[in-house]
């Protein structure tokens, strides 16, 4: 079930809603009235989970379970167990690696080994990378004495199966959310909350169906033209490649603001994910800005406990290469995935090697710096749209086509220069630059108006019904990781 779907908008949501209101005002004893609402939303949870695939709702389960019982396990934090922690870490690992990776992993075998094993038709359940990583999370923190084991199962199974954030992150720990269930908020959600949830929800949506599906209409067929090994033009490649880069931004960050806001509505307030990244002026601050839990989890529970920058300059620069090409991997069964992952890691090397070779000349003085921070915003976008081509393809001969085009100006078209798409392209810029959050979008005096809110949510109620009317694919981007 879609956040941009009719069902969720009309039915799931609003049912939802009022029965945990309803469900408040039942029980007035405090402690009866949260574990009647975590009841609730974690059997709503799970119906939103199971309307996918029903049958794949049985591995969340299991792996709720599992992890649960294992923080219970480790808890105490006794040496002797900590091959409990291992085992833990790898029946995870193990989870999200047959799922996501086995088809990956034996089709390369059979280039060696022949096809005497293939696994074939695995289909992916959706949200896998998330909520396994989520858990990981739970039990290392539980062995680090960042967080007590939760000794409530329902509360714990919540945690993990949040419906705002179940399926595409962020990726939240449990000592994120987990206090929540008891605060005031969660046991009597304010009128306020509520406003500036559906507020908030409604900028995503918007992000969502009126910017990131609009441009897809641009980026698709000319990535379907480059993986079917057709030539790409110079002006076709980078317009389909900056149009990616910005769809893609506007799509996962659409879905960010949409959880946020979902969890608002229902007392919960669920972490930040962007941090506008396209306003970054170096590749080190876009990581800062970008997909947040998922590099804050990527150095938290793997560039630090590699070493991180603690030994030396080429271990750090080896430990920060490994994190990114696993992080690569994380995202998709795929080479490309590597190779985007690995040219991430080649570019945070040298800028953090600039900045070891500069860091004394105190350049931030010198008056050209800002023309120093416009260029390197430039070199940042530029490098984005680059790698982001091995990101978008489906095929590895699929990127090369596309770079083919990009760096060949000898097939420059101006017939195929789109204009509407170059001033969609500088609006989305524009509003980059500005600030495209919709905690910060949601607070602008013109967005408060009864009028301006009541048109946008019909208008883009109109949208999802056209897109669901002529069955138009509009699916997050970040439901394929």
């Amino acid at each position: 079930m879609l956040f941009n779907s009719l069902p969720f908008v009309f039915g799931f949501l609003p049912i939802t809603l009022i029965l945990f209101f309803l469900v408040g005002q039942l029980d007035r004893s405090g402690q009866r009235r949260i574990a009647a609402r975590v009841r609730l939303i974690l059997a709503a949870s799970l119906f939103f989970y199971a309307w996918w695939k029903p049958f794949t709702l049985l591995l969340l389960v299991v792996s709720i379970g599992f992890n649960w019982a294992m923080g219970l396990v480790i808890a105490d934090r006794d040496p002797r167990k900590k091959w409990l922690l291992i085992l833990a870490v790898t029946a995870d690992l193990a989870s999200i690696g047959f799922f996501k990776y086995g088809m990956f992993v034996t089709e390369n075998l059979a280039l060696v080994t022949g096809d005497w094993i293939r696994l074939e038709n695995i289909l992916l359940p959706i949200g896998i990378s998330f909520f396994t990583f989520q858990q990981i999370a739970y039990v290392v923190d539980i062995w680090r004495g960042d967080v007590q084991a939760e000794r409530d199962p329902w509360r714990f199974a919540l945690s993990v199966s949040f419906f705002p954030h179940l399926i595409a992150g962020p990726i939240i720990h449990y000592r994120q959310i987990g206090p929540q269930f008891d605060s005031w908020s969660f046991l009597r959600p304010s009128a306020a909350d509520l406003k500036l949830g559906f507020g908030i929800f409604l900028i995503g949506l918007i992000k969502k169906v009126g910017i990131a599906d609009t441009l897809s209409f641009y980026v698709d067929p000319t990535f379907a033209q480059a993986d079917g090994l057709a030539a790409v033009g110079f002006v076709e490649s980078w317009q389909a490649a900056t149009a990616y880069t910005f769809q893609l931004y506007f799509d996962f960050s659409a879905y960010s603001d949409m959880a946020i806001g979902l969890g608002l509505m229902f007392g919960i307030r669920i972490p930040d994910n962007f941090n506008n990244p396209y306003q970054s002026t170096s590749i080190i601050e876009f990581w800062q800005r970008w997909h947040m839990s998922l590099s804050s989890f990527l150095r938290n529970y793997l560039y630090i406990p590699l070493g991180g920058n603690r030994q030396g300059k080429v271990r750090r620069y080896v430990n920060l290469m490994i994190t990114m090409l696993l992080g690569g991997l994380w995202h998709g069964a795929s080479w490309n995935f590597v190779i985007w992952g690995g040219l991430n890691g080649l570019f945070l090397m040298i800028a953090h090697g600039w900045r070891a070779l500069t860091k004394g000349w105190q350049l931030q003085f010198h008056p050209l710096a800002p023309l120093g921070r416009v260029g390197g915003h430039l070199l940042t976008m530029l490098a984005v749209i680059v790698v982001r081509v091995f990101f978008r393809a489906t095929t590895l001969d699929g990127a090369w086509v596309m770079l083919a085009g990009m760096v060949d100006p000898r097939t420059f078209r101006m017939e195929a220069v789109d204009s509407f798409l170059l001033l969609a392209l500088g609006a989305a810029y524009a509003l980059c630059l500005h600030g495209a959050e919709a905690k910060d979008l949601v607070r602008l005096r013109w967005f408060s108006f009864p009028l301006v809110r009541s048109a946008a949510a019909v208008w883009v109620i109109l949208v999802m019904h056209h897109q669901e009317l002529f069955d138009l694919d509009a699916s997050f981007l970040y439901f394929n990781f």
